[in-house]
């Protein structure tokens, strides 16, 4: 991966993940109150930020378990 789209990429992620999560759980937590749409823009704001940084440190940690979950398949003849 280019290193500007090793950059990019978990920023875009983050930020669909945390618009559809803040979403749901803001739904979930006041049902569809007159100012939900406030709400939830506040808490995507929020949470926008702090799953960008989270994707900078899961991301890898996700590549290193998925090469070890297909060496040990691949040993098994899976």
């Amino acid at each position: 991966m280019p290193a500007k789209a090793a950059i990019i990429q978990p920023i875009l992620m983050a930020a669909v993940m945390a618009f559809l999560m803040t979403a749901l759980i803001t739904y979930l937590n006041l049902g569809f109150p007159p100012d939900y749409f406030r709400r939830w823009m506040l808490a995507f704001a929020i949470a926008w930020p702090a799953a960008a940084v989270a994707a900078y440190i899961a991301i890898p940690i996700a590549r290193n378990l998925t090469g070890r979950i297909i060496v040990f398949l691949e040993s098994k003849g899976l």
